[in-house]
């Protein structure tokens, strides 16, 4: 099929869409699904009548031109309109980019300190402010979950809830091994060490996304320990839970009640779940694609921050900047999402046969 008829079809079954809500004969689930369907489409056909009426404009333009008295201004006009209609195009073909139905969910996101020890918890804690910074700029709400503080400061690991518009579109890409260069306070001949933290951005699941049954779950209860191996209080509250079909298990004990912690654990257990099945189906979709930007695969590393240097470099996308006070405070980190979501769009631009 054309690109032509392609369009044609999404307008008429937009239309289609439109008459059946208006008929008001649909039940509720039967009217939410078609309504869902109508809104996807919606964006797409504006796209499509905005490029229509251009054509027909630069029709009647051309039709001017062998009008004397007309000649100049629709020249004027045309060119004007051939500089707009790429772009009109390239809207289209934005729109008709599938979309990923996890865009507009928050997030769980874990952060764990990798190789280097010490000065890899501290970067863990780095890493941590400059999310918490970047959801400050967009209005998010972000709350820690579950914290493992490292002695001198920093985190072994730490995992935080982001509730906000479309977090996981904006953030997704932030998942994958993040490498810093820099010589650390405990150093005293000046020598840069290298370390990794990794990043885990996993769309929170909503109980309608994943069921999860009872007989598939081992639950544990035992007593919270505080910094030390000294007990925090007297009573098992602390919760570990294991979803024994695929081994994925999660421990929870920053409440002092049993069933805050219990909730705290089945969310993310569930997000982990909901994450694990969306990667596996995305690994077979990709499975011919030499990028698998989206998929989740973390195992690469992704970013590097060179302090000497004060530069950050995304190898995904060979982006280096030079200011990385600003990207560690979150208010530069906005470069690297909008490059990196760009930069998917053009792979699926590519996929659509642009």
């Amino acid at each position: 099929m054309g690109m032509k008829e392609k369009l044609a079809g999404i307008c008429a079954r937009h239309e289609e869409l439109s008459a059946l809500m208006a008929q008001g004969t649909l039940s509720g689930e039967g009217f939410a699904k078609i309504s869902r369907e109508y809104a996807e489409l919606s964006p797409v056909v504006a796209a499509i009548e905005s490029y229509t009426r251009a054509l027909k404009d630069k029709q009647d333009l051309q039709e001017l031109l062998s009008d004397p008295d007309m000649k100049a201004m629709a020249a004027e006009d045309l060119r004007a309109l051939d500089s707009a209609l790429p772009d009109l195009e390239h809207k289209i073909r934005l729109a008709l980019i599938p979309k990923d139905e996890a865009d507009s969910k928050n997030v769980i996101l874990e952060i764990r300190a990798g190789t280097g020890g010490d000065e890899a918890a501290l970067f863990a804690g780095d890493l941590f402010g400059m999310y918490r910074g970047y959801a400050a700029d967009q209005g998010w709400k972000m709350s820690v979950v579950e914290a493992s503080p490292s002695e001198i400061g920093g985190y072994k690991e730490i995992v935080c809830e982001v509730v906000g518009q479309n977090v996981f579109a904006r953030l997704k890409y932030e998942s994958g091994t993040h490498r810093v260069q820099r010589i650390p306070k405990t150093e005293s001949g000046g020598r840069i060490h290298t370390s990794a933290a990794t990043v885990a951005v996993l769309p929170e699941a909503e109980e309608v996304d994943l069921k999860v049954e009872a007989k598939d779950l081992r639950i544990d209860t035992y007593r919270s320990q505080g910094a030390g191996g000294q007990h925090v209080n007297t009573t098992d509250s602390a919760v570990r839970i294991t979803h024994i079909p695929t081994g994925v298990v999660v421990e929870m004990q920053e409440e002092r009640s049993q069933h805050k912690n219990k909730d705290k654990a089945m969310k993310i257990l569930r997000t982990r779940l909901y994450d694990f099945e969306r990667s596996r189906l995305a690994s077979i979709r990709a499975a011919d694609r030499k990028s698998q930007v989206g998929s989740g695969d973390r195992s690469e590393r992704i970013r590097t921050y060179n302090f000497p240097q004060g530069r950050v470099t995304d190898h995904r996308i060979n982006l280096t900047v030079y200011n990385l006070d600003e990207v560690m405070s979150g208010r530069a980190l906005g470069e690297f999402t909008e490059a990196l979501t760009a930069d998917a769009q053009a792979d699926a631009l590519a996929d659509l046969g642009e």
